[in-house]
Formats: structure tokens, sequence, C-alpha cells
């Protein structure tokens, strides 16, 4: 079977001979927060609900996660990791480099619960389709809240960066993603000006000192190399609004590609593109729903 390389390789799906709680405290230090349901699907799919609520709860006795009760949900709760819940995990092979931030408090995990669960929301559509297609993409290969520098002191956050192993036939195409979820909280010219940050991160080269900074497209000194050897994609993925206004948001992003020049360089060499949540939950991320910001007709992800 042969491999194209468009990033780094993914991990895996969930081992049976990790344990379960293993599992869940990993999870939760890689996402941050997650629902009962969201934890159920990404790490259970099929199984009755106990088999996660079980486990859970005997972590919370022990005093590793927490959780609070969403509004309006029926009593739904997010679960998090406590402070030593935490500390545990950051020995964890899966976490190691990865920043813990514990919730000290329900009231600090209620400020946290609506971006943070529509990124897991989204994660799922895309673990969900994988599972359908055959592909590798399991619960800890998505990183959420990625920083890498920019030039002058600068930093670009973003909501998280995905792998994903593509499997057609005998061919193993390994890919990455920046994904931005967009909940219609910020104005559209703003969430269009992300565009520029990810033009500049493609194009930063950091200079030696007394020598003028580069602005020019990314080569061997380019700063992303550090951790991609492929510059990866740019997804949006918009939620929060009707359709209509939705549709609106996803031309402005398409009209600062246009009419940005780093903006539209770095689109003529890396795919971009932009869906609508319900629309990856409905039909997939390899539908024909993501519209690419270069222009053009709608198709998968995976072809942008």
């Amino acid at each position: 079977m042969t491999t194209a390389f468009e990033a780094m390789p993914s991990g895996r799906t969930p081992s049976p001979i990790e344990p379960l709680p293993h599992q869940l405290l990993a999870v939760l230090g890689q996402h941050r927060m997650a629902t009962s349901n969201q934890l159920h699907e990404l790490l259970r799919p099929g199984a009755a609900r106990q088999t996660v609520s079980a486990p859970l709860n005997k972590l919370r006795r022990d005093g590793l996660v927490d959780y609070t009760v969403l509004p309006q949900s029926n009593r739904s709760r997010a679960w998090y990791l406590t402070s030593e819940g935490a500390r545990l995990t950051r020995d964890f092979p899966a976490l190691r480099g990865r920043p813990a931030y514990p919730i000290n408090s329900a009231t600090a995990a209620s400020l946290k619960t609506p971006h943070t669960l529509t990124v897991v929301r989204t994660h799922l559509a895309f673990v969900t389709d994988a599972r359908r297609r055959g592909d590798e993409h399991g619960h800890l290969d998505w990183t959420p809240e990625v920083s890498h520098p920019l030039s002058d002191g600068e930093r670009i956050i973003t909501d998280a960066v995905m792998h994903y192993t593509l499997i057609e036939d005998e061919e193993r195409t390994k890919l990455r993603a920046f994904v931005e979820v967009d909940r219609a909280t910020m104005g559209s010219e703003r969430l269009a000006s992300k565009l520029i940050e990810y033009a500049r991160l493609w194009s930063y080269e950091p200079q030696p000192a007394g020598r003028p900074r580069s602005r020019q497209p990314a080569a061997g000194g380019a700063v992303w190399l550090r951790w991609y050897p492929v510059f990866p994609r740019v997804l949006f993925v918009l939620t929060g609004a009707s359709r209509y206004v939705l549709s609106h948001r996803i031309n402005d992003l398409q009209a600062m590609t246009a009419e940005h020049p780093l903006v539209g360089t770095l689109a003529r060499q890396v795919p971009m593109g932009a869906a609508i949540l319900d629309d990856l939950e409905d039909r997939g991320p390899t539908d024909d729903v993501w519209a690419p910001l270069a222009g053009g007709a709608s198709k998968p992800w995976t072809q942008l």
C-alpha cells in the first residue's frame, strides 16, 4: 500500500487495550471539555450509555473530573478535568507538551462551554464520517487551541489542528487542517481577517538579527516547517445563525481571499474552504458541502 504525505502521520482510533477511564481522562485533557453524549460518541459509539457514565462518575468520586450542568438541556453534563486530573494527565504520552488548563469551578466551566463544545461537535462530524468511510481519524487526532508565532512577537491561535488519514483503494493520504469554528459571535470582517493571520503564518520566515524581515512565500526558513511538512489546509466551520447570515459570512471570506494580495497568494498554494456545521453533520465533511475560498463549485474538504 502506498502513502501520499500531505502532512505528518495521524494518530489512531481508540484501542480496547487502553482502559476506558484512561481514554476519558485523555480526551478531556485534549479537548478541555466534552458532554456525556460527546464522550460516548467519541469513545464507545453503539455501546450502552452506562458504559461511559459509570467510569465518569467513578473518576468524579476520585476527584479527577467534575461537570457543569448545561442550561436548557434536560440536565446534560459537560465534563472537565479538575486540577488533580490535569496534574495526572500531564505525563500521558499522548498529551506531552499539551499545556494543562484545569477548570477550577462549575462557574468557570460554564463560561467556556459554548465555544469549546461546538469545537468538539465539529470534531465529531469528522470522526463519524471517517468511521463510515473507513478512514483514520480518532479521538486524539484533533488538537484544540494550537498557538503558532507570527512576526513582531504576535501569535495566531487556531481553534483546532486536525490530523486525518484518507484511505482510497491502495493509497493512504495523510492530511492536516487548521480548523476555525465560527459561532457568529464576532463581526464578519473580523472573522475574515483571520485569513490574513494564516497568510502571515504561511509567509513568515524569522530572520537573523540585523537582516530585514522577509515577506516572501514560504521556503526553507518558513516557521511553520518546524511542525508541518506541508502547510495545513484552512477550514472555516460556521454555525450560530441562519443559513442566510452564514452564507454571507462565507461570501465575506471569499471576498477577503480575492482582495487581499497575501491571502490570494496563500489561496493559490493552500486549499481553503468554508462550510456550515449543520451540513457537516447531516451530509458529512466529504460531501460537496465546502465552498472553496478561492471560488468555484462546492466540493469535499479533501478535494479543495
